[in-house]
């Protein structure tokens, strides 16, 4: 039994804690750990619904300049069946196929021409909708290469991961969605597909392209409910992720703050400092108004200095019973006066003058004084 004993092994609580070392992740997230997650590029955002709001605004701006991207095709496509016979046979003649080359650079530019403006508008969309997600903050540390990440062992466990598996479980849905959605859109234009045969090549163009049209924002106003869904998912992922434990905002408050016990230590020395400062200047006042023992305060007034008289010190207990000693072996004269004590103290801080409304009472306590010492 006793070689049984000597064989336990050490353990700590907080191996068992939810959270490891630390324990569950309860408390809010801190301002400062807000901070360092974004300067780490760590935000809540949704990139389906960026790209939801992207597709729905191509799609529009599809069906507003229609006319336009229709033109350009057909000025493209008329420039290219017309050049076919000439470049075929400028290119017979050439080893190096240059008029090819030449031909092909010309067709590019003018499709880009009518791509760019779509182009320029995915991305400005795509730019402003990330910009409300998460504002404007730039930062190069998501680019950092880190070694963890060609650690395999790493990429293994990321690739089986909770949020993984939920990532694959999303793709699937929408896939699904999309594809319902996209097959019904198209169900309802089966008549119309039919006559295709039967109708001039460019009523059949632009009855494809209509089809296409309204299949493509049907599918964006269901990415983008998918978007919304993915956003709200996104931000509670996010915030729960931030949650921290009580030792880590313990920690934080340490490392922003200073050790609560190390500044204790710094305002006890510092309040130290003060009442030997303030202990000092007892020896100047002229008057020492009490309670009679639980609070003392020490005034003094000098009309070329201040309008009105000064607090010097003041204190409770066992700071009040110093005051009178001091004062006693200075001969300063102390007053009992209760309520006037205890408005001095409650109401005036070292170093102040006291207010108007107390003039009167000091007034007549400083005269008594003033009367003693001339007799």
């Amino acid at each position: 039994m006793a070689e049984w004993e000597n064989r336990r092994l050490p353990y700590q609580l907080q191996w068992f804690a939810k959270d490891g070392p630390g324990g569950e992740k309860t408390e809010e997230p801190t301002a400062k750990k807000l901070s360092d997650a974004r300067n780490d590029g760590k935000v809540s955002k949704s990139r389906e619904l960026g790209f939801a709001v992207d597709l729905i605004v191509l799609f529009l701006a599809l069906k507003v300049f229609i006319s336009f991207v229709y033109n350009g095709f057909y000025g493209v496509f008329s420039f290219v069946y017309s050049r076919i016979p000439e470049i075929v046979k400028a290119n017979a003649q050439e080893a190096n196929g240059q008029s090819v080359a030449t031909f092909l650079h010309v067709v590019m530019i003018e499709l880009l021409k009518i791509m760019l403006p779509f182009l320029l508008i995915g991305f400005a969309v795509c730019f402003l909708v990330n910009l409300l997600q998460v504002g404007w903050k730039v930062t190069t540390k998501p680019m950092q290469p880190k070694l963890d990440k060609f650690n395999p062992i790493n990429g293994f466990k990321r690739i089986f991961s909770k949020d993984s598996l939920f990532e694959l479980f999303k793709s699937i849905v929408k896939i699904s969605l999309i594809a319902y959605v996209a097959y019904s859109a198209v169900k309802e234009h089966a008549d119309q597909l039919f006559i295709l045969y039967d109708i001039p090549l460019i009523q059949a163009i632009l009855l494809c392209g209509q089809i296409i049209l309204d299949t493509g924002l049907k599918i964006g106003l269901v990415y983008l409910l998918i978007g919304v869904a993915d956003w709200i998912y996104q931000k509670h992922k996010f915030h729960e992720e931030m949650k921290m434990t009580k030792q880590e905002v313990k920690d934080e408050y340490k490392n922003t703050e200073g050790n609560p016990e190390i500044k204790g230590k710094q305002r006890q020395r510092m309040q130290e400092a003060s009442r030997r400062r303030m202990m000092q200047d007892v020896p100047k006042a002229d008057v020492i108004i009490t309670n009679p023992t639980h609070i003392s305060v020490a005034l003094k007034y000098d009309a070329s200095e201040t309008k009105a008289p000064v607090v010097l010190a003041k204190g409770e207990d066992y700071l009040a019973l110093k005051i009178r000693e001091v004062a006693k072996e200075n001969h300063v004269e102390i007053v009992e006066n209760k309520p006037l004590a205890r408005m001095l103290y409650t109401n005036v801080d070292i170093g102040q003058e006291i207010p108007p409304e107390l003039y009167q009472a000091v007034a007549e306590v400083l005269a008594m004084v003033y009367n003693l010492k001339n007799n």
